[in-house]
């Protein structure tokens, strides 16, 4: 092999590093942070969607109130998502929604409902004998 095989393998590896290797650990320790910081009374969203209320912080295990009706469960702390409430995996673009966005949100909205008009593509005459059949099988 060359020196610039060489070099070129490297600095693949280099950019490797840089691109995926070093974010996802970064990610990963900021997420341990969060979690070892955890303190009664923050409101968490879990892995699994839940939205509750920290009410004890253990080692290795959290107790979380989900509602007002007091019902309680016992976590892990790896399962805590994120803290706060999560509403949607998309961030939103900007705080406002503009005037001019309305008037699309409501064309697309006539437009679901004409999709979700049910469509019969068999007739009424071709459905009923299949229906009678399958009773005669079942006498």
């Amino acid at each position: 092999m060359d020196y610039t095989t060489i070099i070129m393998l490297v600095l693949l590896f280099v950019i490797f590093y840089f691109m995926l290797i070093r974010p996802e650990n970064k990610r990963k320790k900021q997420a341990e942070e969060m979690r070892s910081s955890l303190k009664k009374g923050d409101k968490i969203t879990t892995i699994g969607g839940i939205v509750a209320t920290v009410v004890m912080v253990g080692d290795d295990t959290i107790v979380i109130e989900t509602s007002e009706d007091r019902v309680r469960m016992e976590i892990t702390k790896w399962a805590v998502s994120t803290t706060g409430v999560q509403t949607s995996s998309e961030p939103q673009a900007g705080g406002k929604k503009k005037k001019q966005d309305e008037p699309a949100a409501e064309d697309s909205a006539e437009s679901a409902k004409e999709i979700k008009e049910p469509v019969n593509e068999i007739p009424a005459e071709e459905a009923a004998p299949d229906a009678s059949a399958e009773e005669k099988k079942e006498d």
